[in-house]
């Protein structure tokens, strides 16, 4: 089996890790991707579930080595993901990798059959209103995000799907049908049941 690798990335505030986290509880067959990253944990953040937590030193000393698929210096802090886990995991079942544009770009080039999703918020005053009610980031820390926000949404159109997280039950319907709608593809189905579709298309009785 080679599983679906699922790409989901979108400025700070849109959403994305609620979103996330709702459709794994939905859809237990997707394994999720757990990034590295050297930014300290915020509350209730445990290293090996949301992150693996590492130093810079050690950090790039894995770049050095080439243990990254992908990784890129957001807000100050690294970020990377574990080639090995991405390939092994797909062996098993489709994954989920949560990432920013500049890490998507990265991973398309190793996997182009990668189904990209960028979320959205509904508007900038929204996203503004959102990172201040978080209450763990200063407002020098806010400004730089929503500065940065505007550049990162630029590269939506890098991205198969897009998600305006309005509404967040919609926006989970609306995630779990790309995911349904990507393993009903002709290509999919033919990598989940290969045996089938040789049965089927045989000339042979």
């Amino acid at each position: 089996m080679t599983g679906l690798l699922f790409i989901v990335a979108a400025p700070s505030g849109a959403g994305k890790t609620t979103l996330v986290r709702r459709l794994l509880e939905e859809k237990t067959d997707i394994a999720l991707s757990i990034s590295c990253t050297t930014r300290p944990p915020r509350p209730n953040e445990v290293d090996g579930r949301d992150y693996h937590f590492l130093d810079e030193s050690r950090f790039r000393a894995m770049i050095a080595t080439g243990d990254f698929l992908e990784w890129a210096e957001v807000h100050g802090n690294f970020y990377g993901t574990s080639r090995r886990f991405i390939e092994e995991a797909r062996r098993k079942s489709d994954v989920l990798l949560e990432i920013d544009w500049q890490g998507a770009a990265q991973v398309k080039k190793v996997f182009p059959d990668a189904v990209g999703v960028f979320i959205l918020p509904p508007s900038l005053e929204a996203l503004s209103e959102r990172l201040h009610g978080r209450g763990t980031d200063s407002a020098g820390v806010i400004a730089r995000r929503l500065a940065a926000a505007r550049e990162e949404m630029r590269h939506m159109a890098d991205f198969g799907y897009v998600i305006i997280n309005a509404d967040l039950n919609t926006a989970l319907a609306q995630f779990a049908s790309i995911v349904e709608a990507s393993r009903l593809t002709l290509s999919s189905q033919q990598k989940r049941h290969p045996d089938l579709f040789h049965n089927l298309t045989s000339t042979s009785l």
